[in-house]
């Protein structure tokens, strides 16, 4: 029986895989157990941001390993209190609940919105506004937070107190933010509804109008956060900050971590037993966090990131298959003219090249630290399938 076999066998079949086995990985270059080797676009969906066995990560994460690996959140640990210290100060938020997934970061944040709503101002304030084409997760909870109708099937009762306005479009926005609304969440970039940004417009009317209602805003950063366009958070680029946003993916370089963020006005609405995870903040996850923030937030970094995602765009554009792309920094998104997205991320896996797709585009977020080299590689080979 070979692993895939083996795998299938025993692991329920709830994702979409390809027939490759990867076994081991260096900097932004996977190898398969055959030998074979692919040069990384998709950083585990946006999660290696360093890449594969990035040194210092390494020896972080081996180092905590062999001091301790779990406590349980009844006791403190040092290396949660620094990660936790460099990632407000980064940041700019005044406290973090630290979760496993973003999923679990998202479920935070709504708690978050509704017991503050419930607190200042009773029952009856709860409603959460959400974006049409959004992404929020697969919880219950976050699947109805979730603005596709594709999500919402199987799972009968889905969870209450969500209303999707469409994106960009101010009037319907103004339409439903009513008295009964205590949140408006949102992506930045919605990565997996197709890499679409929000307009500047849009984002500025929904801070001034939360603003004037004491209606609080969440930054879904799940994959926007932790320099994937250029900026710490994407919502420097729009010049604002939500009262709570939200992280995950690649924070921790690749060990499980969520993170849920809060500004002074929210930090301490969740006390003693209103919210938990027995693996939050785990000191493995946050000693490969700390090694992250370290590279991450150097400014000199994030402009390189920057600078890095303006070239693969400006590469991207120089195909005569893709008509568009879309996004900030090192998280872009391609539109094609005449091939399916699914067709071609198969296709550059045979050539070795590591693809993602969102909607009908091809997906780019590889690690933040690729070299210009490799992106001219990965280049290559995606042009010589796109223009056969």
């Amino acid at each position: 029986m070979n692993t895939i076999e083996q795998f299938n066998k025993h692991v329920m079949p709830t994702y979409g895989r390809y027939d490759l086995v990867l076994e081991k990985g260096e900097n932004r270059t996977a190898t398969d157990e055959n030998g074979k080797q692919y040069i990384d676009f998709g950083s585990g969906i946006g999660t290696n941001s360093l890449g594969f066995c990035n040194e210092n990560w390494v020896n972080a994460v081996c180092g905590q390993v062999k001091a301790i690996q779990h406590t349980s959140n009844y006791y403190y640990t040092k290396v949660q209190a620094d990660f936790a210290e460099k990632l407000c100060n980064v940041t700019g938020y005044s406290k973090v609940f630290f979760g496993n997934s973003g999923a679990e970061a998202n479920e935070c944040a709504i708690k978050l919105a509704r017991k503050y709503s419930f607190d200042k101002y009773g029952k009856g304030r709860h409603n959460i506004i959400t974006l049409v084409n959004s992404f929020h997760g697969r919880t219950l909870c976050t699947l109805s937070a979730t603005g596709q109708d594709v999500f919402h099937n199987y799972f009968f009762p889905f969870v209450e107190g969500f209303i999707y306005v469409n994106a960009n479009d101010v009037d319907d926005l103004k339409a439903k933010l009513d008295d009964t609304v205590c949140a408006v969440m949102f992506e930045y970039i919605q990565g997996e509804g197709g890499v679409v940004p929000l307009s500047q417009d849009f984002v500025d009317e929904i801070f001034d109008l939360c603003a004037k209602k004491d209606i609080l805003t969440i930054a879904d950063e799940v994959q926007t956060g932790v320099g994937r366009t250029g900026k710490f958070l994407a919502g420097d680029n729009f010049g604002h900050k939500a009262d709570i946003s939200t992280l995950a993916k690649g924070i921790a370089g690749g060990i499980p971590m969520g993170a849920c963020l809060a500004d002074e006005k929210c930090a301490d609405v969740l006390g003693k037993g209103t919210h938990g995870s027995t693996f939050g903040g785990n000191p493995i996850a946050c000693a490969g966090g700390n090694a992250v923030l370290d590279f991450i937030s150097d400014e000199k970094n994030q402009k390189e990131v920057a600078e890095k995602g303006k070239y693969l765009r400006e590469k991207l554009l120089e195909i005569s298959e893709i008509t568009s792309v879309d996004g900030m920094g090192l998280m872009l998104g391609a539109a094609l003219k005449t091939k399916s997205a699914a067709d071609v991320v198969k296709a550059a896996l045979d050539k070795g090249l590591l693809l993602l797709t969102a909607k009908e585009k091809v997906r780019f977020l590889p690690p933040l630290t690729i070299t210009y080299e490799e992106i001219d590689k990965g280049i290559s080979i995606l042009k010589d399938i796109l223009e056969k």
